[in-house]
């Protein structure tokens, strides 16, 4: 009985990654990917051009030490609000075509890292928006919300793409073909 409860289970593991990973990817697409590309048009004046906004968020302190007068900081500043800003309109382009997935979803897990201590430190987010775990309320913007943000961004991490991505079409693609000869 418990042999048969195994396969079983085991049966459903190996349906359910494909399954996950597509829920995962549509559950980004409709929940976070617009809210990420809106927030990096808000950092940018054009392509290779941060916007005052972009600073700002990104570096709040610095920003109101230096009296908000860009050009008191320095190049570093720069290329880091163009990084940040690229990397929140690619890594979602990349997680919903199912791209380079896992280092879309890694990259992703990382910058909602950055962002959350950027919120805590920086912008010096109250306890409310933090929230706390293992309470009775469920809705914290940091903890609670990010928290499942981040559980399909380790679905992605550790199932990949799923059937219905570039991923998936280029690894069968790599594959060497029944009969053929590849030295």
């Amino acid at each position: 009985m418990i042999a048969i409860l195994h396969r079983t289970y085991a049966a459903l593991d190996r349906a359910a990654a494909p399954v996950l990973a597509t829920a995962a990817r549509f559950t980004f697409a409709a929940v976070l990917a617009h809210y990420y590309w809106a927030s990096a048009l808000t950092k940018l004046d054009g392509p290779f051009s941060p916007a005052l906004g972009g600073y700002a968020q990104i570096f709040p302190r610095q920003m109101e030490a230096a009296g908000y007068d860009v050009s008191q900081l320095s190049a570093f500043h720069t290329l880091v609000v163009l990084a940040g800003s690229w990397a929140e309109i690619v890594l979602p382009a990349l997680l919903i075509l199912g791209l380079l997935t896992r280092p879309a979803a890694l990259g992703m897990a990382g910058f909602i890292i950055v962002q959350s201590l950027t919120d805590v430190i920086g912008h010096g987010a109250d306890a409310e928006t933090i929230g706390a775990w293992f309470d009775r309320a469920s809705d914290a913007v940091i903890l609670d919300q990010r928290a499942f943000w981040m559980l399909g961004l380790l679905i992605l991490l550790m199932h990949g793409a799923g059937p219905l991505s570039l991923d998936r079409l280029f690894a069968r693609r790599a594959q060497p073909r029944p009969g053929s000869n590849h030295g």
